[in-house]
C-alpha cells in the first residue's frame, strides 16, 4: 500500500483491521471449538470464559459466510466505522489506566463503566489467545504494545489469588485499585455529574470490595437496579448457581451525611428494602438475583453516609451491613414463597432448605456463600454435614441433598420437617402406601397444612426436569386423599363426663 502511495496512517489502520480480522477468525477457528446443537452454528473458544478442554471439535470453513467467517468479520468492521462516521466523527477513543485517567478535574457530566467482577474472569489471561498472533500479524507497526511475550498482567483489576500470592492479597489488592478507579471517576466528573456501575457477582466477598470502594471514592449512591444480562441457556448457568442479571448502580458526586449511627442506619435500611424488595417481587427477580438486588438496594441507604458507625464509636463496615441485609432478604423471601402463610411455623432447618431450593436450586455452592445463607437462618454447616442431614460438603463446595441420594434407614427416626418430606417421597415412590401413612400419622405431618406447603413451595423452586419435582408433584396430586385416608385411620375415642 504505502509503494502505491497510500497515507501511512491509512494503511496502518486497514493492516490492523486485517490483523484483527485474522484474531477473529482464529476464535471459531481452532480445536477447542464445538458444536452447539440447539442453535445449529460453531460455540467458539470463548462460549465460557475460560480456555477449557474439549474431547472433540468442529472445522469452520472461513469462506463460507457463516459464523465466524471472514464475511461476518467484515461485516462487523463495517457496522463499527460506519457507526464511528454517523456520528460525525465525534468520538474519541484513548487508552490509559482507569486508576490515572487522563483528563483534568470536573471535566465529564456522566461515566459508565462495567468494571471486573472481582474474581470472575482474568481478561489478561484469556487477551494472550488473541496477543500471539496479533504480535505476529501487526507487532511491528505498534512495538510500545507488544513489546513483551505475553499480556502484562500485574496491574489488572482482578483478584486473581495465584498472582498475587494468596486470596487476601488479592482481595487487598483489587478493593484498593477499583478504590483508585472510582475515585478517578468522581475526580473527573462535574458536580453532580452522574456514574452508571454495572456489577454482578454472586459471592458476598465481591459485593464488600465494591462496596467499601465506593464508600471511599466519595460517589454517593443513589439507585440500583437488576437488568437481565445474562443468556440463561449459557453451559455456566446449567452447571452453577449463576446469576442471570447485573446490578446497575446510580452515583452521582454530591455532598454526602457526614456520620450515620448504626440503629438509624438499620432502621432506615429495613424500611426501604421492605418496599424495594415488594417491588423486585412484583418484577418477578427470584433466585440469586433477588438477593444480590438487594444488595444493591441497600447500598443506596448505606452509602449516603461518609461513615456509619455505633453508640461505641465503631466504625460498622460493608460486611455487617450485608449480614442485615441477607437476614431481611431472607425472612421476606421465605414469606413469599410460602404465599404468606405457616413461615412462622417451620423451624431453622427448613427455612434454609426452602431458601437454598429457590436461591440454588440443585446447585452447589461455594463453602462461604451457603455458611452465610445458613447463617441467615440461624444454623451452623459445619455441625449438620457431620450428622446424617440432607447437607454435603464437597471440597471447598456444599450440596443439598435430593430424596432420591439420601437412605430410608438414615430417615426413619427423624422428626425435621425435610427428612420426613423425603422419607415420604422415597415411600410413595416405591409405593409403599401404608408405611407412608403410618410415617406421616407418627410425626403428626399428615395433617399439618405447613408440610405441604413446603413441599409446594420446593416444588416451585425446581426446574421440570428436576426428579425431587416430579416425585414432590406426584405426592401433592393425591395430597386430599392421604388426608382423607389419614381421618378414617384415626382411633375412635371415648369421652366419659365423671
Amino acid at each position: 500500500m504505502l509503494e502505491e502511495g497510500y497515507e501511512p496512517e491509512y494503511a496502518k489502520a486497514v493492516v490492523s483491521y486485517l490483523g484483527i480480522g485474522l484474531d477473529m477468525i482464529g476464535v471459531s477457528c481452532n480445536t477447542l471449538c464445538r458444536w452447539e446443537p440447539t442453535r445449529q452454528l460453531i460455540a467458539d473458544v470463548f462460549s465460557r470464559q475460560a480456555l477449557s478442554m474439549a474431547w472433540d471439535y468442529v472445522e469452520l470453513n472461513p469462506f463460507s459466510g457463516g459464523s465466524g467467517s471472514w464475511e461476518r468479520v467484515n461485516k462487523y468492521f463495517n457496522d463499527y466505522i460506519n457507526l464511528y462516521f454517523a456520528n460525525n466523527n465525534n468520538i474519541c477513543i484513548t487508552h490509559s489506566s482507569a486508576t490515572s485517567l487522563p483528563y483534568p478535574d470536573n471535566y465529564f457530566d456522566a461515566v459508565l463503566t462495567d468494571p471486573p467482577y472481582y474474581d470472575n474472569v482474568n481478561y489478561a489471561e484469556l487477551s494472550d489467545f488473541f496477543y500471539v498472533w496479533l504480535k505476529r500479524s501487526i507487532g511491528e507497526l505498534y512495538p510500545e504494545l507488544f513489546s513483551t511475550p505475553l499480556v502484562p498482567k500485574s496491574q489488572e483489576i482482578v483478584a486473581n489469588p495465584v498472582r498475587h500470592g494468596n486470596f487476601d492479597s488479592a482481595r487487598k489488592f483489587f478493593e484498593d485499585n477499583l478504590k483508585k478507579s472510582f475515585q478517578e471517576i468522581c475526580r473527573v466528573l462535574k458536580p453532580d455529574g452522574i456514574t452508571v456501575i454495572v456489577y454482578a457477582h454472586k459471592s458476598t466477598e465481591g459485593w464488600e470490595t465494591l462496596i467499601n470502594s465506593l464508600l471511599d471514592s466519595g460517589l454517593i449512591i443513589t439507585a440500583a437496579w437488576p437488568i437481565n444480562t445474562e443468556m440463561q441457556v449459557r453451559l455456566n448457568a446449567k452447571e452453577t448457581a449463576s446469576l442471570a442479571s447485573s446490578i446497575y448502580i446510580v452515583a452521582r458526586k454530591m455532598q454526602r451525611e457526614p456520620t450515620g449511627f448504626y440503629n438509624q442506619v438499620k432502621e432506615e435500611l429495613t424500611n426501604h428494602l421492605n418496599q424495594k424488595l415488594d417491588r423486585l417481587w412484583a418484577e418477578g427477580i427470584g433466585g440469586a438475583d433477588f438477593f444480590i438486588a438487594a444488595i444493591g438496594s441497600a447500598i443506596e441507604v448505606f452509602g449516603k453516609y461518609e461513615k456509619v458507625m455505633d453508640y461505641e464509636g465503631n466504625i460498622i463496615h460493608a460486611d455487617r451491613i450485608l449480614d442485615d441485609v441477607r437476614k431481611i432478604a431472607t425472612d421476606y423471601a421465605v414469606h413469599q414463597i410460602l404465599h404468606n402463610g405457616f413461615a412462622g411455623e417451620i423451624n431453622e432447618l427448613t427455612r434454609f432448605y426452602v431458601l437454598w431450593r429457590w436461591n440454588y436450586g440443585e446447585a452447589r455452592v461455594p463453602f462461604d456463600e451457603a455458611r452465610k445463607l445458613a447463617t441467615s437462618c440461624n444454623i451452623d454447616l459445619t455441625e449438620l454435614w457431620n450428622r446424617k442431614s440432607s447437607i454435603r460438603k464437597e471440597k471447598e463446595f456444599v450440596r443439598l441433598l435430593v430424596p432420591h441420594e439420601r437412605k430410608k434407614e438414615e430417615l426413619e427416626n427423624s422428626v425435621e420437617l425435610i427428612d420426613v418430606l423425603h422419607l415420604t417421597l422415597l415411600l410413595w415412590e416405591k409405593s409403599q402406601r401404608t408405611e407412608m401413612l403410618n410415617h406421616l400419622n407418627k410425626t403428626g405431618y399428615g395433617k399439618s397444612e405447613a408440610f405441604y406447603r413446603v413441599a409446594q413451595a420446593v416444588s416451585e423452586c425446581l426446574p421440570p426436569e428436576s426428579k425431587e419435582k416430579k416425585l414432590l408433584d406426584g405426592f401433592l396430586a393425591g395430597r386430599e386423599r392421604i388426608r382423607n385416608e389419614m381421618k378414617e385411620e384415626q382411633p375412635k375415642q371415648t369421652r366419659l363426663d365423671l
